[in-house]
């Protein structure tokens, strides 16, 4: 199971933070269609909103295709 956490930006794009995965200090793993895998800050939570099940359901469909089985959350918890 993969813990998985969708944000939207304004602009609409909507972002899977990945909190379990490794990242380098200071940032998480994250994917988006484009762009596929990478790090954003965690920062990120104050520059986006939580996505809707409606707004997140493509990304969602992807990360499943490519072998992730995601369990959603809400918040981003720091250990």
């Amino acid at each position: 199971m993969d813990t998985v956490i969708f944000r939207k930006f304004k602009e609409g794009d909507v972002i899977a933070l990945l909190p379990d995965s490794d990242a380098n200090p200071g940032m998480i793993r994250s994917y988006m269609h484009i762009g596929q895998h990478g790090e954003a800050s965690k920062d990120i939570v104050s520059i986006t909103k939580l996505a809707t099940p409606a707004e997140y359901a493509d990304l969602l469909a992807e990360l499943k295709s490519i072998g992730y089985e995601p369990v959603t959350r809400k918040r981003l918890q720091y250990k």
